[in-house]
């Protein structure tokens, strides 16, 4: 994302040249859109449309992380994002780690406002062995973690984490966690120090973010992991039935790939963006609270009943999620026969890079 640049840099050399964009069209494209015309926080309209996007796409000035409500044209960050996103245009063609069937507004985008290939070539997730590499205490982490998941109910387990960048602040820390221990719902909540406060455990015996005496109360049915969690392997177990998220793009693809329905809690950069699309565009996520904007345990509550419990729109979820995770498992396909449109995709790509670097040997045979 922020080595545009570098696209001058390779055809100096003759080399071709292609973005990689580890996030999802819509998202990085909402994103890329919205501080090419900042500002955004208008008194007179709560809601705008996207610059770039089709007629009919708005989005509400509470679907925007807190630092478009005081960005302005001709700051120092604004004026660095619009000259890095101005280099990409420089390039090739930019690869995307999503699939066209549920990104092709982002995706399309990119392609009228860039003005150059793109690919999507996802799902691209990490290996199910990565775990390996973080040595014992990862180890010891997974095989406790699938144990206690194995002891649950199919799909009775929502599966809480926040990314390895972001975490809600103190106080709605402590709304989760009312949330989480007055629904009766089995969890396993990846959980750090809120935003901006100081790791620490006082004479109560535990996290002082946390309510007085909540990991006695929710023992048994509550798991809680420090820092780090064997993610993928959790949401591809059977006892899973929902993922609360910050929807993290990697994070989206891990649950979707698995099935899973999401709750949504965007914290920063495009994830407000993802969250809207997966709620409103394809239907598989339910919002929750965006950044810093507070939200009670009651409403936090009613959204795990709306997603695990017996109502219509949660099927409707489930239905959907499922559809759209067989809809990733056949985009990587990689047949003899029959492949899947990502596979494709890279082959397209590939094709790209040889077709410019035979076109440049050429030339300078001529030369």
């Amino acid at each position: 994302m922020f080595f545009g640049w570098s696209a001058k840099v390779a055809h100096e050399f003759g080399a071709f040249h292609a973005i990689f964009n580890a996030g999802g069209g819509y998202g990085m494209a909402a994103f890329h859109s919205l501080w090419l015309n900042v500002p955004h926080v208008k008194e007179k309209s709560k809601e705008f449309s996207i610059p770039g996007f089709p007629k009919g796409h708005q989005i509400h000035i509470k679907q925007l992380p807190d630092h478009f409500h005081y960005a302005v044209a001709g700051d120092p960050w604004c004026s660095f994002l619009q000259e890095m996103f101005q280099d990409w245009k420089e390039s090739d063609g930019i690869l995307f780690n999503t699939i066209e069937e549920i990104d092709h507004v982002g995706l399309d985008y990119f392609r009228e406002q860039i003005g150059c290939p793109v690919w999507p070539i996802g799902p691209i997730l990490s290996s199910l062995g990565s775990k390996a590499r973080a040595g014992e205490e990862a180890q010891s982490t997974l095989d406790h973690c699938m144990k206690w998941l194995d002891l649950k109910p199919e799909n009775s387990v929502l599966y809480v984490a926040f990314g390895s960048q972001s975490a809600p602040s103190p106080s709605q820390t402590i709304e989760l966690a009312m949330a989480l221990e007055a629904s009766g719902k089995n969890f396993i909540w990846v959980i750090r120090p809120p935003i901006n406060s100081a790791i620490n455990t006082d004479d109560r015996g535990g996290d002082w973010w946390l309510p007085r005496g909540f990991e006695q109360r929710i023992h048994g049915r509550g798991l809680l992991l420090q820092c780090w969690a064997p993610q993928l392997k959790i949401l591809s177990h059977k006892s899973i039935g929902a993922f609360l998220s910050h929807c993290g793009w990697n994070s989206v693809l891990e649950a979707l790939s698995n099935g899973v329905p999401m709750l949504a809690w965007p914290m920063m950069a495009e994830q407000h963006f993802n969250a809207k699309m997966l709620e409103e565009e394809i239907g598989v996520c339910i919002g929750v609270g965006t950044g810093s904007h507070e939200v009670k345990s009651g409403d936090i509550m009613e959204t795990f009943e709306v997603v695990m419990g017996e109502t219509s729109k949660g099927k409707d979820i489930k239905d959907k999620v499922c559809e759209i995770g067989h809809m990733l498992g056949e985009a990587k396909k990689d047949g003899k026969k029959w492949k899947g449109a990502s596979t494709k995709a890279m082959d397209d790509f590939l094709s790209a890079v040889l077709s410019k670097s035979y076109n440049l040997a050429l030339e300078r045979q001529m030369n």
